[in-house]
């Protein structure tokens, strides 16, 4: 992915301070290419037209911004990080032998983490990122107990009729159940509730 604007500026300094606002990134992950020169009239309006790109690896970026957040809390972490070829993606890992603390009481510090992350790479980019993290598996965990969690009840509910109502979960969680069972021919999901009591119903259909 290529983040590039074009900027048009009386002087070098002038069209520099633009580009760092609008990348909002210091001028040293920004390079500048002169496109055009306007010589105005007598040297009056006289202006050149730069590209200006964001020269910055965004998923290399987030580590060193996850890595400075664990540095502070003086916690010793691994982290990986992969993204997609499109660059519009990218997922990281992080493994520690504190993965409790930081993943916290039902995911809280992880989600509150992740947001973290997404905002500031979301910063320096013109293009909207898709950020996901992960600590120690755990993400991957909670998708296969949900995955399972949805298959058995979905199952029981085809075969008794009976409506199932799931406990609360967050926004990502109830994405995991009606994803496994957007397909299903004999039952369909909905969402009801407010805030931390939102939570998914799972339905028979009418045949």
């Amino acid at each position: 992915m290529i983040n590039k604007i074009e900027i048009e500026a009386k002087t070098l300094k002038e069209a520099e301070e633009i580009a760092q606002e609008k990348f909002k990134t210091s001028i040293d992950n920004i390079k500048l290419k002169v496109i055009k020169e306007k010589k105005g009239i007598l040297g009056i309006g006289a202006s050149t037209v730069y590209e200006a790109t964001l020269d910055i690896n965004l998923a290399f970026e987030g580590k060193k911004y996850l890595e400075g957040i664990f540095t502070q809390l003086e916690i010793e972490v691994s982290t990986e990080f992969r993204q997609k070829s499109d660059g519009m993606s990218i997922n990281y890992h992080i493994q520690s032998d504190d993965n409790a603390i930081i993943i916290g009481s039902g995911g809280r510090t992880l989600s509150a983490l992740q947001t973290l992350l997404r905002s500031h790479i979301n910063k320096i980019s013109l293009s909207p990122i898709r950020v996901f993290l992960d600590i120690g598996g755990y993400k991957a965990n909670k998708k296969k107990q949900l995955e399972i969690l949805a298959t058995k009840t979905a199952k029981e509910v085809a075969i008794t009729g009976i409506e199932a109502k799931l406990d609360p979960m967050n926004s990502y969680e109830r994405r995991i159940i009606h994803t496994k069972l957007a397909d299903w021919r004999d039952v369909y999901t909905e969402s009801i509730g407010e805030d931390e009591n939102r939570q998914v119903v799972i339905k028979p259909k009418s045949k």
